[in-house]
């Protein structure tokens, strides 16, 4: 099989041919139809992330390399190991399915109360383990394969990253009252995802966008945003906490940046929470007092559980949740995706196909 993996950190990706590989066990094979591209992959290609001030995360360890990247994983049921096939619960080969791919181990505390995606010895499919930019993924067992009928294909796998990580960021608000605005900050992929489900779970809200670039302001009004905002408009804040009468209940950081995360804080109004998802990069500072004076909260959020993931195919397969702009591209366009990524230059979500 052919797969575009990581040959080393800081270069472009590359082809490599590969045996395919034979479930044991507990894992199920999938065919790879379609796999989504997601900003983290540009870090994992660069192997580090901006932490502000000339520091980095090294992102380099855990993984041998060549490693294949591609954690948004759609694709079709095609083989089991010999004691899958008994927890398959009736589903057979050729089902069209999505991965989830926020794996942990499966004994620690965090995995038993269904949070493996923060399990502290992961084995996340396309960032620790080989992933989907490749014709077939192996998944260590049936039930992180859940059913993709009835939802788009490509815009599918979408769902097992972009979209559970928006779903699970907008469900840590809590005091989001009726009539009030909710900010998304940064509309790429995640972010669009982002408006849409803050539309279905928060329908007596305000949703506004924000982002630097225009066209993805668009985007957001055609989407179905209530206004938007262009946070590089001199005085922007101030125009957005009087059209929200003091400011946004709480603000979504799909970006995670300096900029994007001081926008956030000075949008909110007092008492408002900052849920911060994006990995750009940076630092960001605020005076001690200030979270009991004025008071507010700031919370991070990593992709979401299986037990959230499941809750969101619900909605989507009750197509309750407007797709976002998918644009499809074969595998081999998988490292110009990624450079396009890193420059900002797309808008929604690129799918590739094997």
């Amino acid at each position: 099989m052919k797969s575009q993996a990581i040959i080393a950190y800081g270069e472009p990706l590359q082809e490599i041919t590969s045996d395919i590989p034979t479930p044991t066990g507990t894992e199920v094979l999938v065919k790879i139809s379609h796999c989504g591209v997601c900003h983290s992959d540009v870090h994992l290609q660069d192997g580090h992330v901006d932490l502000g001030d000339g520091d980095k995360m090294d992102w380099t360890k855990g993984r041998p390399l060549p490693h294949t990247l591609g954690h948004e994983i759609e694709g079709s049921l095609v083989a089991s190991g010999p004691d899958a096939k008994a927890l398959l619960e009736g589903r057979k080969p050729g089902l069209r399915v999505v991965v989830f791919p926020w794996i942990g181990c499966g004994e620690c505390a965090a995995c038993k109360r269904d949070q493996e995606h923060i399990c502290s010895k992961p084995r996340q499919i396309g960032i620790h383990v080989a992933g989907g930019y490749s014709e077939y993924v192996l998944v260590p067992h049936p039930k992180y394969l859940l059913d993709a009928t009835g939802v788009q294909a490509g815009l599918a796998a979408t769902y097992m990253c972009s979209g559970i990580t928006a779903f699970s960021a907008l469900k840590k608000i809590r005091t989001a009252y009726e009539g009030e605005s909710i900010a998304i900050v940064g509309l790429g992929g995640v972010g669009m995802m982002g408006l849409q489900f803050a539309r279905a779970l928060f329908p007596n809200n305000r949703i506004i966008g924000c982002d630097i670039d225009p066209k993805k302001l668009d985007a957001a009004m055609a989407a179905g945003a209530h206004a938007v905002y262009n946070t590089s408009e001199a005085g922007i804040t101030k125009t957005l906490k009087a059209d929200t009468g003091g400011g946004a209940a709480a603000a979504v950081d799909f970006v995670g940046a300096t900029a994007s995360l001081s926008f956030a804080n000075g949008a909110i109004r007092r008492g408002g929470e900052i849920i911060v998802v994006g990995l750009f990069g940076g630092k960001f500072s605020a005076p001690i007092p200030a979270f009991s004076g004025r008071p507010f909260s700031i919370v991070g959020s990593y992709t979401g559980s299986l037990g959230e993931t499941r809750e969101m195919m619900e909605l989507v397969r009750a197509g309750r949740i407007a797709p976002i702009p998918v644009e499809m591209r074969p595998l081999d366009q998988a490292d110009a995706t990624l450079n396009q990524l890193r420059e900002g230059m797309i808008v929604g979500r690129v799918v590739l196909k094997p």
